[in-house]
């Protein structure tokens, strides 16, 4: 019988016994398919968030702070603008603005061609009482003087165009019922600025794993190029790539990405930029150490016979056998770079509002803790905590499996 499970075992190619060993390690399992919710998370983010505005910065000052499971009425008040007809992709990437202003209540009743609002505004000894002509409420109105008027049970109106156009008052009652008043229900509360904290939540992901890849690819490249050429060629070559490795090991990591930032600016691609010229130096340390161990392989002294180009011999025969620790630093790098973006927002000057990061979040609401509101500063730090981990799990989960001298 333990011939036969041999004899299997032997059947397996090297990449099927190093994927049978992770599927064994349920921690880096579980890693796994956190960082794949997370993906979904990212690429579908406007699809999932309860305020799908641009940012998730649909403010409602009157409900800041407010904890999770609030739930309020809110009156649609239309915004004086046009529709602008926007695809699905820029839906996905860039989210849609709010056609409506939501305005809070306790309470309405119907006077004629008004709505009367008891605003909330977050005291219960505080009254508030607003009024809203229906068609305003309804549809886009002109900005012209005096463009509202009552003909007998008809409200006339000027649209954006200045066009008049007039409807009853009954059934401006009925579609502010149907259209214009719903339950809103805030699932993780809110934040000073009134708005919803989940859907901050869930578009801070994209940002995190946004700079995260785009930072490790850019050390990639760095990295495997210059730690190809430094171990690939030796000699003095060699020794130029170990001092330029050794100066940016020396400088504190933190120092140089703040340095970066402060001299490239603070969008998006200066971060990305930033934080993988941090990055890069791991990378081409183990690059260089495991051609150093390959250059004088037979199958590499074959190819040179062949009359092959260095950059073909590096690229296609020595390279795809370093996959694996190449994979293992990327994974490590992918949390390393997660809890620098983080560290940059923190301080102030990563990814600047009114764009969600986790990083901001934490630092507008470290105050909190320690008060019945902390939760508004755990939410964040826990989604950092909870990232991070999933990414070192995996990353010792592909370090265990991709050991030849592990058992399948």
């Amino acid at each position: 019988m333990d011939e036969i499970k041999q004899q299997k075992r032997e059947y397996l190619s090297p990449n099927q016994k190093a994927l049978k060993r992770l599927m064994k390690n349920k921690p880096a399992v579980g890693g796994f398919i956190v960082i794949v919710l997370a993906v979904l998370v990212a690429l579908f983010g406007y699809l999932l968030t309860p305020d799908s505005t641009p940012s998730a910065n649909d403010q409602v000052l009157e409900i800041a702070t407010e904890p999770p499971g609030f739930t309020i009425e809110m009156l649609k008040v239309r915004k004086n603008r046009e529709e602008r007809q926007e695809g699905f992709l820029t839906l996905l990437i860039n989210g849609r603005e709010n056609l409506h202003k939501l305005v809070p209540m306790k309470d309405y009743r119907f006077d004629s061609t008004n709505i009367i609002i008891d605003r909330y505004t977050g005291s219960a000894n505080t009254l508030d009482i607003d009024t809203f002509n229906l068609a305003e409420v309804v549809y886009p109105i002109s900005a012209a003087e005096n463009n509202i008027r009552t003909e007998g049970q008809q409200i006339v109106y000027l649209d954006l165009e200045g066009k008049q156009e007039s409807k009853s008052i009954e059934a401006l009652q009925t579609m502010v019922k149907e259209s214009n008043i719903e339950e809103k229900r805030y699932l993780l509360g809110t934040d000073k600025f009134g708005r919803d904290t989940l859907s901050r939540l869930i578009l801070g992901v994209r940002i995190s794993l946004s700079i995260g890849l785009m930072a490790v690819l850019i050390s990639l490249v760095i990295g495997i190029t210059i730690g190809a050429i430094g171990g690939y060629f030796g000699g003095v070559v060699d020794d130029m790539v170990m001092w330029l490795i050794n100066v940016f090991w020396s400088i504190p990591l933190l120092l140089l990405v703040f340095a970066l930032v402060l001299t490239l600016g603070r969008d998006f691609w200066q971060i990305y930029l930033a934080v993988g010229l941090t990055m890069w130096v791991e990378v081409a340390r183990i690059v260089r150490g495991q051609i150093l161990s390959l250059r004088e392989q037979e199958y590499v002294e074959a190819a040179k016979s062949l009359g092959f180009g260095n950059v073909r011999i590096i690229a296609r025969h020595i390279l795809p056998n370093i996959v694996g620790p190449l994979v293992v630093v990327t994974a490590a790098n992918f949390a390393s770079a997660i809890i620098i973006e983080a560290g940059l927002s923190f301080l102030g000057i990563g990814v600047q509002p009114p764009t969600p990061s986790w990083g901001t979040m934490l630092n507008e609401y470290r105050n909190y803790i320690g008060t019945d509101k902390a939760y508004l500063a755990l939410f964040p730090g826990t989604a950092i905590s909870v990232m991070v981990l999933a990414f070192n799990l995996l990353g010792n989960g592909l370090r265990d499996a991709l050991d030849v001298k592990t058992q399948v």
